[in-house]
């Protein structure tokens, strides 16, 4: 499930301190950049406030609001860059896309009469904007080290669909007759197929594997036939 970008405002010290974590599944803090303005989809950026970036998410809390903060897992940021082009954004600045399960047809980010409450759950572009934008670099490696630490889950049944085989394996099933079920080889080395769910394919390989052996059966046969021709033909 798509989580996407959030309202945080969970903070130690009576809600003045920095954002609580989630120890009991090994949240640890990574990074703590202060003087960060963060500006969602097409508004205007927000006064400064302090970024927090943990082995989980990205949270950004306001230093002018205390009741303000943001926050969004690392499962849902589909990329992060530096942005330095004037022309792409006035400031420079690490841009983010965030995947969403909103409707695309919707509005992002949209409010009426400027009123400050808006869906987040559209927002699909955050750009987090420091007043030095020397830790822009320092920014991104972080961002890249945390993304690698929460990579894509893969869905079970993905796994369940997917096949490997060796031509041993192929070999040894066709001795043993053609009503025995697969017995699939999860080891990549040797293979010569693999699909996601795609037995067609696996018959193909299986006839192509049989096909070339009784290919090479006949060319030996008619080898040996030329040989003993040639061995009764008389000689000149």
């Amino acid at each position: 499930m798509v989580v996407g970008l959030r309202h945080f405002t969970d903070r130690d010290g009576g809600g003045a301190g920095e954002p609580v974590l989630d120890a009991g599944s090994g949240e640890e803090l990574m990074h703590v950049q202060p003087g960060v303005s963060i500006a969602l989809a097409n508004r205007p950026p927000e006064s400064p406030g302090t970024l927090y970036i943990s082995t989980k998410q990205v949270m950004w809390l306001s230093d002018v609001d205390r009741a303000k903060g943001y926050a969004v897992d690392f499962l849902s940021l589909s990329l992060h860059a530096i942005s330095r082009d004037p022309e792409a954004y006035s400031s420079p600045c690490i841009y983010t896309q965030i995947e969403t399960e909103a409707d695309e047809d919707e509005s992002e980010g949209s409010d009426a009469e400027g009123d400050q409450i808006f869906d987040l759950t559209k927002i699909t572009e955050m750009r987090l904007i420091p007043t030095d934008p020397s830790q822009l670099d320092t920014l991104f490696q972080i961002f890249c080290e945390c993304a690698e630490l929460n990579p894509e889950p893969i869905e079970e049944d993905g796994e369940e669909h997917n096949w490997v085989f060796n031509a041993d394996q192929i070999e040894n099933q066709d001795a043993e007759g053609e009503d025995s079920e697969w017995n699939f080889s999860h080891n990549p080395t040797n293979t010569i197929g693999h699909s996601n769910g795609n037995h067609d394919l696996a018959q193909s390989v299986l006839e192509l594997q049989i096909n070339d052996q009784r290919f090479e059966d006949a060319e030996e046969m008619e080898h040996e036939s030329h040989r003993s021709n040639d061995e009764r033909s008389p000689s000149a």
